[in-house]
Order: C-alpha cells, then structure tokens, then sequence
C-alpha cells in the first residue's frame, strides 16, 4: 500500500504539501495540486489518520504514549507533561502502550484521528509501523525518555553514563566484585544502553560481565524476579544485583525475601529509575534518578516548537546516583575494604 511519502516522491513535492492537497488547503499551487492528484491516482494512494494528522489548523491538544502507565517513572512523565501542556494552554491525551508495539500503534491511530496537534512518544521498541509513517510524514513529534536511531524526531532524555559508573565505583569500594544486571528489552534503546555503560564501567575496574550475570528482562516485576531466582540458583551467584529499572528491582527484591537473603547482608541490590518508595524499603534502596519532571517540561516545549514551525531540539540532562543502605555502607577505615563472600570468578 502506498504511503504519503510514496506520493510526495512521485509528485516531486513535500509529504506536508500533499497533506494540504488531501486537506483542500488553499496555500498549495494549481501545479503542484495537479502533480498531487495525479500521483495519488496513479499510486492508488488512500488518506489514512496520518495524512489527516498533516493541517494548518490546531486542536491545541497534544497526544503522549508512554510505555508503562504502571511505572512510577511514567506516571511522573505523564504528571509533568500535563502540568506543562496545561500552563502553555494545550491539553494532553495520553495513551498505555504497555510496552507492546502493537497497542502503541493502536494509540497512535486514535489520537491522529482526534487531529491532536502533536505526538510525545516513548518508543516501546524499535518502531511500530503507523509511528515511523507519522514521523516520515512530518506530523510533530518528539521522542521523550527513548528514542529510535536514524529517526529524525527530536529526542529529550537522560544521560545515565557518568551515574552507572558513580554506581559501580561505589559497589568497587565497597569491596563488591560479582556484579550482575536485570536488563532491560534489547529492543530499546535504553535495555541496549544501560548493559553497554555496565559493562564499559565494570571493565573500568577490571571486571568483567559474564553471559551468566546478564538476565534479560522486560522492564516488569514479574521479569525481575524470574531473572533474580536464576542468578541465585548459580553456582557461583552475583554479590550484586543491579535492575535497570525500578519495577525489575521491585520483583529482584521479592525473590531476594522469598529466599531469607538479607539485603545488603546475603546481597546488595541497585536500581535505574529512583521512586519515593524506595526511602521506604528496609533497607532503603540504592538508586540512579533521572531528573524525570524536567523531562517531561522539556519534551513538551520541543513538540510545541515543532508545531509552531520551529525546529525543536534535543535535550540530553545527566541523570545522579543516589546512595543509600541497600548495596552496604563503606567502611570507616578503609575506602576500600576488602572482598568477602567470594571466590573470584
């Protein structure tokens, strides 16, 4: 099936300018509108939510899809892109993708049909059909927290790197060497990320990552706790189980407790993503946050930069560790006490 990108090449003229031509805007030249039809005749072309979603006219309502309404880190996204729509005088409908690609879509087509003005999304894999086609078609759009490489979207988000490495520097001095991750879906960019940046900083140290301290996950509870349970049963388990995000390190601490492992006693445990409730966990957990409400105050001031016409650009805020009792505390005479617990791996 053709797409309006498709017609735009076959007319010679921009996917914008065939979405004024389907919209009968009067701004487009008699040639131009000709070439258009013409292209739209040959091609078989059929206007979709898309090309619909290409006016002049504004909605001055904006369409967010997260991934996990469920996540903590979500909902505090969602909460700060309201709150900054609302003051700038936009409204937001916000869609659950549920980290499928497929309800992605599903909302993506809804709110192109209630003609918002533009799409926050944060890309649950590596590009759901209807979401690429209205970023190739120019509908206004900016990746927020995720993204997808070659993609030319806007992209506001953190900078974890220098925050995993202040993490495995603290776990280093706490005499912690078997470090294992709860990673992430590998088909986004942030599962990929924060196993890279691990990795790079435990060999900063001198240690190494093996295949076995590497449980894939998918951002849910139910993962982190699947993925805890096979690093327990090792021969050799990890010291640490570092989750890289805050659900994963929820279901990592269920299957900790379910074993009577004490924590940080029996085994340290870390998370990406701080939440209020881990001050509230005994122990409290040792965290990465990201600065999530400037965040969500910044992606919606880039969509509505590209609304407007001017080019949105991307943001990139380091993200902090945040040191707590959950990984131990360093010893008071020594910065770096010495392994226990461990034969080398």
């Amino acid at each position: 099936m053709a797409s309006i990108k498709d017609v735009a090449a076959e007319a010679g003229v921009s996917a914008a300018t065939v979405s004024r031509v389907l919209n009968d805007h009067p701004s487009v030249s008699a040639d131009a509108r000709t070439r258009v039809l013409a292209a739209v005749a040959t091609l078989g072309y059929r206007p979709n939510a898309v090309a619909r979603s290409l006016r002049t006219d504004q909605t001055h309502t904006l369409g967010l899809v997260i991934s996990d309404v469920l996540n903590p880190y979500f909902t505090e996204l969602a909460r700060s892109v309201e709150e900054e729509a609302r003051a700038l005088g936009y409204s937001v409908i916000i869609g659950n993708a549920d980290e499928r690609p497929d309800l992605q879509d599903h909302h993506i087509r809804n709110l192109l049909d209630r003609r918002i003005d533009g799409l926050l999304v944060s890309p649950t894999d590596g590009g759901s059909p209807l979401m690429l086609d209205a970023a190739h078609a120019g509908t206004p759009m900016v990746f927020v927290d995720r993204w997808i490489p070659g993609v030319d979207v806007p992209v506001v988000r953190s900078d974890g790197r220098a925050a995993v490495r202040d993490l495995v520097e603290h776990l280093h001095r706490l005499g912690h060497r078997r470090l294992a991750i709860i990673a992430g879906p590998a088909a986004t960019t942030t599962g990929r990320e924060r196993v890279d940046v691990f990795r790079e900083a435990l060999r900063a140290h001198g240690l190494d990552l093996p295949d076995a301290y590497v449980g894939q996950g998918d951002f849910q509870a139910r993962s982190g706790r699947r993925v805890t349970e096979r690093f327990l049963d090792l021969p050799d388990p990890p010291e640490v189980v570092f989750a890289a995000d805050n659900l994963m390190a929820l279901g990592a601490l269920d299957a900790l407790r379910a074993r009577g492992m004490r924590v940080p006693g029996d085994i340290a445990l870390a998370a990406f993503d701080d939440v209020p409730w881990f001050v509230h966990t005994d122990p409290p957990v040792t965290a990465i946050a990201q600065p999530t409400g400037d965040l969500g105050r910044a992606a919606v001031r880039a969509l509505i930069a590209r609304i407007e016409g001017r080019p949105g650009e991307s943001l990139t805020l380091p993200a902090r560790l945040v040191i707590r009792r959950s990984c131990g505390e360093p010893s008071s005479t020594s910065p770096s006490p010495p392994p226990v617990r461990r034969s080398k791996p």
